[in-house]
């Protein structure tokens, strides 16, 4: 949907960031700004598709206007870095996103802290089944290769180590570590 709204408001290259917005290691995002020149116009459909904190934000579009070049909010329109009073707007609607991005992650732990609760999986399901991590478990104790064991189950060499080097059952813990250090 975000590529079709930048092709209709007319945009010519347009760089598409696969991995999430809060991972600092975002390559499309270094090459967008590298190319950056002097009368270009960075657009994108919302501010929070550029950026995930205040900080990140000013960050971004400082680098961009430093390089004589504007920025440009399909969704927020009023966000013209050419004026101060653009630039005002988009600091308050920096702060709101940034706002929001904090709701939404307290409101997705507190969710997630209910599904537990609730004796809901969390994650995704396994793809062994515990007597298959058992015998994995006991092939490794009789020495069979990783590689064997991974081509046997589908899985990566890695993860049958991880299988092998875990325990048959979590157990839970009942009472605190008598270690009095412990801040519960």
């Amino acid at each position: 949907m975000q590529v079709k709204t930048l092709k209709e408001f007319g945009c010519v290259k347009i760089y598409r960031e696969k991995a999430s917005g809060a991972n600092a290691e975002r390559l499309q995002l270094k090459k967008l700004i590298a190319s950056v020149t002097e009368g270009d116009i960075v657009v994108v459909t919302r501010i929070d598709r550029l950026a995930r904190s205040t900080f990140d934000l000013f960050s971004i579009v400082k680098e961009i206007t430093n390089q004589k070049a504007q920025f440009h909010s399909i969704a927020e329109p009023w966000t013209d870095t050419s004026t101060s009073t653009g630039r005002l707007m988009l600091a308050v609607l920096g702060g709101l996103a940034d706002v929001e991005r904090d709701l939404i992650r307290t409101r997705t732990s507190e969710g997630r802290v209910r599904a537990i609760q609730q004796g809901k999986q969390m994650g995704r399901p396994s793809r062994l089944t515990v007597a298959q991590k058992r015998d994995i478990r006991a092939k490794r104790k009789n020495r069979t290769t990783l590689k064997s064991l991974a081509t046997t189950y589908g899985l990566s060499e890695s993860a049958v180590s991880r299988i092998a080097r875990s325990s048959d059952t979590l157990k839970p813990m009942t009472e605190f570590p008598s270690d009095p250090s412990f801040d519960a």
